[in-house]
C-alpha cells in the first residue's frame, strides 16, 4: 500500500504543472481523537439549547468555535474579526388556522402541524390565502433543456399547486434517464419547488409528503416548518414569494384529490410522463395566519492559515455549526441537540485546523469556516457565496463535512453527487492508499449534494468535495452499515435523541478526516485549479473565472 504521505505528493504533482516539482512534505500530522469526541460533546450539550442560530446559544456557540480556532493557531480570517455577520429575518407563524378544502364533494378542513404544515418567506405581518384554486402541478418542474414543463398550458397565478417531491423517475433502479434515474436532481429539492411555485406566480405552494421520496418522515418536516423560521433579510422583504408554502400528509392530500372527484394515484402516474398537463382540481384553499417579525444578524465564523507564497488564493474547509435549538419533545426531551448533525462535522473542522497548523503553512492559505443557518436553507454559505470574504475566482476549492462517521471503519467510501468535478479524481487515490474503494452512493434519491453547504459555492462555480465514509463496515458489511443508517434517520435525524453517545466507535471518522486532510492539504500546497467536469452544471462559471482550468477534465 501506498503510504499516506507519499501518496499526498504524488496527488499533488499529477495535478500540477509539469514543469512544477512538488515541495517536500512533512508527515501529515495525526487527526485527534480526542478533539473530536470533546467538541462534538460540548456543542452537543443541553448547555448549547441546539444551537439556534440568533438564539441564546449562538454567542456561547460561536465563541467556543473561536476558542478552539484560536487554540489551534488560526488567525482571525475576516479582516481582523472572527466574523462574518449574516443578516437575517425571522419569522414565527402564529394563529394558524386549519387549512380549509371547500367546492369538492366533501369540505376538508387540515389541522396545522398534525395535517399540514404552512408558513412564508414574505416579510409581512398578516398572510391570508382565502378561497384560491388548487392546481395539482405534478412535480412541479420547468426544465426547458430537458424538454419538461409541468406548468405548461396552465396559469396558477393566484392560485394553490400541490406538487409532488422528489423527481419523476426516483422511482427507477438505475441512474440513468431524464432525471437521472433514482438519483435525485435539484429540481426533485423543496427548495426548488418553492422557487418555481414562485416564478409561476403561485399564491400557494404545498408540496405532497411521503416519506420515501421525501428521505425522511413527517417528523422532521414538522420540526423543520414550524416555530420561528429564517430568511436572509434582503431588499424588498421577499415579495416575489408565494403567499404561503408548506406541506401537505400523503393520506391528506388522496382525501384532498378524492373530494375532487380525483384518483390521486392515477394522477401521481400521470404526472411520471414526459408531456403531463397540470390538472385542475375545482375546489378551493384558504389558510391564514400572522406573522411576528424580528430582523436581526447571525455569525459565520472564519479562521484562516495565511499561505506561504500564494497567500491571496484560498482552500476552504466548511461545516455548519447550527442546529434545530428546541423542537417538538420526545419523552419529555425538548432540546435537538444536533450531536451527529452537525457538531460532529464542526469537531472534524476544528480537528482540521489543529493538523493543518501543526503541518505548517501551506504554499495556499487555509479557510476554515463554520457557518450558520445550514438548517434554514444553506443560509450562511450562501450569504458568504454571495458576499465573499475572499474572491471567489481566487478561490480553489476545498471540502464540506456534514456529519462524520461513528459507527466504524468502511471498506469503502461515498462521492455524494458523484460525476461532477476532477477533486474526484484526486480523492479516489487517496482513498485507495487506505485500502477502500469508491462505491456510488447508496441512497442517491435522498439528494444529498443539495443538502449542505458546499452546494452554494457549488453554484457559483467553486469545486468543493463532499463525501463520507460508505455502509460497507469492516465489521457487519453492508447489513450493518444500512441498518445504521436507517436507524439514524427513522430514530435521530433531527430529532432530540440525535445525542453524543460515549460507545461511539470513531475510527471510521479518523479515516474520514484524513482523507480530508489529504485532499485540502494538496489543494494548498498545489499549483492546480480543479475544474467540473464537462457535463457539470457548474463548468461555464468556473472557465470564465480561470482560463487555467478550462483544459482540465
Amino acid at each position: 500500500m501506498v503510504g499516506f504521505t507519499a501518496l499526498l505528493s504524488a496527488v499533488s504533482a499529477q495535478a500540477a504543472p509539469a514543469k512544477t516539482a512538488p515541495a517536500p512534505r512533512p508527515a501529515a500530522p495525526a487527526i485527534a481523537l480526542q478533539t473530536l469526541k470533546d467538541v462534538t460533546k460540548t456543542l452537543s450539550s443541553d448547555a448549547y439549547e441546539g444551537r439556534k442560530p440568533v438564539s441564546a446559544a449562538e454567542t456561547k456557540t460561536t465563541d467556543y468555535v473561536v476558542q478552539r480556532f484560536k487554540a489551534a493557531g488560526l488567525k482571525p480570517g475576516n479582516n481582523g474579526s472572527w466574523f462574518q455577520a449574516v443578516p437575517l429575518v425571522e419569522m414565527t407563524a402564529q394563529d394558524v388556522s386549519p387549512m380549509t378544502i371547500t367546492g369538492g364533494k366533501t369540505p376538508l378542513s387540515l389541522a396545522f402541524r398534525d395535517d399540514v404544515v404552512v408558513k412564508s418567506y414574505r416579510v409581512t405581518p398578516n398572510i391570508a390565502l382565502k378561497d384560491s384554486p388548487v392546481v395539482f402541478v405534478g412535480y412541479g418542474i420547468n426544465a426547458p433543456e430537458r424538454g419538461w414543463n409541468d406548468y405548461a398550458g396552465v396559469d396558477v397565478k393566484g392560485k394553490t399547486v400541490i406538487i409532488l417531491v422528489n423527481d419523476p423517475d426516483w422511482q427507477s433502479t438505475e441512474r440513468t434517464g431524464l432525471f437521472e434515474g433514482k438519483a435525485m436532481t435539484y429540481y426533485g429539492r423543496w427548495t426548488y419547488k418553492y422557487e418555481e411555485a414562485a416564478r409561476q406566480g403561485a399564491a400557494g405552494a404545498i408540496i405532497v409528503h411521503d416519506t420515501e421520496p421525501a428521505a425522511y418522515g413527517w417528523g422532521v418536516v414538522q420540526s423543520s416548518n414550524t416555530g420561528p423560521q429564517l430568511e436572509l433579510d434582503e431588499k424588498g422583504d421577499h415579495a416575489d414569494q408565494s403567499d404561503a408554502i408548506g406541506w401537505i400528509q400523503l393520506a391528506k392530500a388522496k382525501e384532498l384529490f378524492a373530494s375532487a372527484g380525483q384518483d390521486f394515484d392515477a394522477l401521481s402516474a400521470a404526472a411520471k410522463v414526459k408531456g403531463f398537463t397540470a390538472v385542475p382540481l375545482g375546489v378551493t384553499a384558504s389558510v391564514s395566519f400572522t406573522n411576528t417579525i424580528k430582523r436581526q444578524a447571525s455569525k459565520n465564523v472564519i479562521g484562516i492559515l495565511p499561505g506561504k507564497t500564494k497567500p491571496k488564493e484560498y482552500v476552504f474547509f466548511t461545516a455548519h455549526w447550527d442546529h434545530l435549538g428546541h423542537c417538538t419533545p420526545v419523552k419529555g426531551d425538548g432540546i435537538c441537540n444536533g450531536a451527529l448533525d452537525n457538531a460532529s462535522g464542526t469537531a472534524g473542522l476544528v480537528a482540521l485546523a489543529e493538523a493543518n497548523a501543526k503541518a505548517g503553512p501551506a504554499r495556499r492559505s487555509i479557510v476554515f469556516m463554520s457557518v450558520t443557518c445550514e438548517e434554514c436553507g444553506l443560509l450562511g454559505s450562501r450569504y458568504y457565496a454571495e458576499h465573499p470574504v475572499y474572491p471567489l475566482a481566487t478561490t480553489v476549492g476545498g471540502v464540506n463535512m456534514d456529519g462524520l462517521n461513528t459507527v466504524g471503519r468502511a471498506k469503502d467510501f461515498v462521492v455524494t453527487g458523484a460525476g461532477k468535478s476532477a477533486l474526484e479524481d484526486m480523492m479516489a487515490k487517496l482513498v485507495a492508499a487506505q485500502g477502500r474503494v469508491i462505491k456510488p452512493e447508496p441512497n442517491p434519491e435522498r439528494g444529498s449534494y443539495f443538502r449542505s453547504d458546499h452546494f452554494m459555492f457549488a453554484k457559483l462555480g467553486v469545486p468543493m468535495f463532499y463525501g463520507e465514509s460508505g455502509e460497507d463496515l469492516r465489521v457487519g458489511g453492508e447489513a450493518a452499515g444500512h441498518a445504521a443508517t436507517l436507524d439514524y434517520i427513522e430514530n435521530r435525524y433531527h430529532k432530540p435523541q440525535d445525542e453524543y453517545n460515549p460507545a461511539w466507535d470513531w475510527s471510521g471518522a479518523l479515516e474520514d478526516v484524513k482523507l480530508y486532510y489529504g485532499l485540502g492539504r494538496a489543494l494548498a500546497d498545489g499549483a492546480m485549479w480543479p475544474n467540473w467536469y464537462k457535463t457539470a452544471e457548474f463548468r461555464a462559471v468556473r472557465d470564465r473565472d480561470h482560463p487555467e482550468a478550462r483544459t482540465k477534465p
